[in-house]
């Protein structure tokens, strides 16, 4: 299959307006800090990696942002609202959607039951049936599936069926824990490609966090590499590409 296409053809990254604007955040799990001042942004329409070992902090900044665990401190912002220590429920009001690594769908239910479900705040019937159309465009497996029980998909369709319900919910920010995990390349490279085309054809803006840079690079506009809870470098895509190895920065 080939590489993802990037968005860098469209705005330029500094001419972007900014959707979300995390400033020296600081999380805990218990008495263990894990989050150090970090700060990075995301515009609108852009998708931005962040890369790091197990056990950085990458989880944890999403979890954070999305109102899963509440900061020490620090800024989350979002449209420019300060929604620091949001509950879920504003967040996604917000226009975030979370898709979690594991645990990211209801494997009781077939898969139009959980789509289902992703809209469930939205009233108008309409505007749910055209969603629903957009998510079986982007993933026709699942249109091919709907009656299927949700756990008896494959790895790779229960991850799209997860990316599905996450749009169902009518996002402009979309957070992605760890897209590729558990995938076979080819899958990882669909995944990539569909969340680059939300961006290019939706301005979706996507925030998703990686251990796989050589799959993730081609659809991303920028990068933040993230050690022990810190951000030691952000670069553009581009200039990351140019790089023989990324080792050093894990």
């Amino acid at each position: 299959m080939e590489a993802p296409e990037s968005t860098q053809a469209e705005a330029p990254v500094a001419e972007r307006k900014q959707l979300l604007e995390v400033s020296s955040l600081r999380a805990s799990y218990g008495h263990r800090q894990v989050l150090f001042d970090l700060s990075l942004n995301v515009g609108v329409g852009e998708i931005v990696a962040v890369f790091g070992h197990n056990g950085a902090g990458k989880t944890t900044m999403l979890n954070s942002i999305f109102g899963l665990v509440k900061p020490m401190g620090g800024t989350v912002r979002c449209d420019g609202d300060d929604i620091t220590g949001a509950t879920c429920a504003r967040t996604v009001r917000k226009g975030m959607a979370y898709i979690a690594a594991d645990n990211f769908i209801f494997g009781e239910l077939s898969v139009l039951d959980n789509l289902k479900l992703g809209a469930h705040l939205e009233s108008s019937r309409g505007l749910v049936r055209e969603r629903l159309q957009g998510v079986y465009e982007l993933f026709p497996i699942l249109e091919e599936r709907g009656s299927q029980v949700s756990s008896t998909l494959s790895g790779g369709q229960q991850r799209m069926l997860s990316m599905g319900m996450a749009l169902m919910s009518g996002p402009r920010l979309l957070l992605v824990d760890e897209p590729s995990l558990g995938l076979s390349p080819a899958l990882v490279d669909q995944v990539m490609e569909a969340i680059g085309r939300l961006a290019r054809d939706e301005s979706l803006s996507v925030l998703l966090v990686e251990q796989n840079v050589v799959r993730t690079l081609p659809v991303v506009d920028r990068a933040y590499f993230v050690r022990s809870g810190r951000v030691i470098l952000e670069e553009s895509a581009e200039e990351l590409r140019q790089r023989e190895s990324y080792w050093e920065l894990f």
